[in-house]
């Protein structure tokens, strides 16, 4: 690597860029031939981050700039390079060299070229290099993804109207990509504040995906060999738990994104009139949308789990991640006036009630009955508008879902069991799922 380097140093960016990028293939398509996962060793990683990040080798010394427009091309050379290499395993591990965080200085160069050059393949259509980013997503820590997802939603939502268009259409080019970038982005957006609520362009384009083709969001967990610990700190196999996130918390989050404010320590009458409103029409129709889809998606579950041999033994969906949303979504009732908000605190109830539930009968979640009810139970304690029936009790969560028998106890301590109880299962009656009122 050494005498590489000496000859890369005699060029000017551009062109010790595409030798280095030169130089790799070869040296990883040889390892390739003899290994099936090459290591990649610190040499290469060096001679990417001094010629393509131009991050400087020697201490002290100032790192180099690129201009806008070598910038440009040499994003231009990276995407011809994958588009044009054949061998997808050498595609990924040139990929993995260049992108993947060494925890250096050069992270930061790292993520906004990749943040562009993602853009750009989304741009002009460039599936190798969305396929690679998919590969990426999956292997690397939640916190870049993050930063990635970020980058491509600033690009396509936030500062060209319009421009969501473009980025829609990968639907049909790389559907893989597509579902990781979902996980990603309810990551991202976890409706923990106003800020990190999706923007509206985003949820259009993110439920139209699902809606078409509801499957779209199981891709990665159909394609990839199980692992029996899943890795901690890493995206989720499915956009599942931020899903439901999504649907659970939007009545809550809009609202309080709607709260009034006080004025000399009096709410404005025209202000808590207008906040009275809510979730827009078009925004409570798409989270309606995805909630629904995401019922269908669980339903089908059962039939995937079983031919993969994981029903009973793996949770999509985990126990441990449904109790955060139970106190968020305490919070949120808390922060909001509970007479004010008693319709959306009765509708987050009734998608957290009717999720579980489904996911649970379905294999997608381990956990007995009694922890299911305690859970939901929980919750924030409305008063019902049964007269009949006491304060805080819930038919519509503490029945099982039409179609469903009663869901029998097996330990939520032990997912790795080898079996799983059977219950009632009958295909073919829908869930009965409850419009927005």
């Amino acid at each position: 690597m050494s005498d590489i380097r000496h000859s890369l140093l005699r060029r000017d960016a551009l062109s010790a860029a595409k030798e280095v990028l030169y130089h790799l293939d070869i040296y990883f398509s040889n390892q390739l031939q003899s290994a099936p996962l090459p290591i990649v060793d610190k040499g290469p990683v060096e001679l990417l981050e001094e010629f393509v990040f131009q991050v400087p080798k020697e201490r002290g010394a100032q790192p180099k700039r690129l201009n806008s427009l070598q910038e440009l091309q040499l994003l231009e050379i990276m995407c011809n390079y994958f588009q044009e290499q054949t061998k997808d395993s050498v595609r990924q591990i040139i990929f993995s060299s260049l992108f993947s965080p060494q925890g250096n200085k050069a992270d930061d160069s790292r993520m906004s070229l990749l943040g562009k050059l993602v853009s750009m393949a989304v741009a002009v259509c460039r599936i190798p290099v969305l396929e690679c980013a998919a590969s990426w997503l999956q292997r690397t820590p939640v916190v870049y993804c993050v930063r990635l997802a970020r980058a491509l939603v600033d690009d396509y939502c936030c500062l060209v109207p319009g421009s969501v268009q473009t980025l829609k259409q990968i639907f049909s080019a790389s559907p893989r990509f597509c579902c990781q970038f979902i996980t990603s982005v309810t990551a991202l957006y976890d409706l923990s504040s106003d800020d990190l609520i999706p923007p509206l362009d985003l949820l259009e384009m993110i439920v139209s995906w699902i809606f078409e083709d509801p499957r779209l969001i199981l891709i990665t967990f159909l394609n990839t060999p199980i692992a029996a610990n899943l890795p901690i700190g890493f995206l989720e196999l499915t956009p599942l738990i931020g899903l439901i996130r999504w649907c659970v918390k939007s009545p809550l989050a809009y609202k309080r994104k709607k709260k009034p404010s006080l004025s000399n320590g009096h709410v404005n009458n025209k202000a808590a009139k207008d906040s009275g409103v809510g979730m827009d029409r078009d925004s409570h129709l798409l989270y309606s949308k995805l909630h629904l889809s995401v019922l269908q998606v669980l339903l089908t579950l059962q039939l995937h789990l079983t031919e993969k041999n994981l029903y009973g033994r793996l949770g999509l969906i985990l126990f441990d991640h449904m109790v955060p949303l139970v106190e968020e979504i305490n919070r949120l009732a808390d922060e909001l006036n509970p007479l004010n908000a008693s319709q959306e605190i009765e509708l987050s109830l009734d998608r957290l009630a009717q999720a579980l539930q489904v996911a649970m009968a379905s294999g997608a979640l381990l956990c007995t009955r009694g922890g299911l009810l305690q859970l939901v139970i929980s919750g924030p304690v409305q008063q019902s508008p049964h007269a009949a029936l006491p304060p805080g009790f819930y038919p519509h969560i503490h029945t099982p879902p039409l179609g469903y028998g009663a869901v029998p106890a097996h330990p939520a301590a032990h997912p790795a069991l080898p079996t799983h109880p059977g219950h009632t299962f009958i295909s073919g009656v829908p869930f009965p799922f409850r419009p927005i009122r």
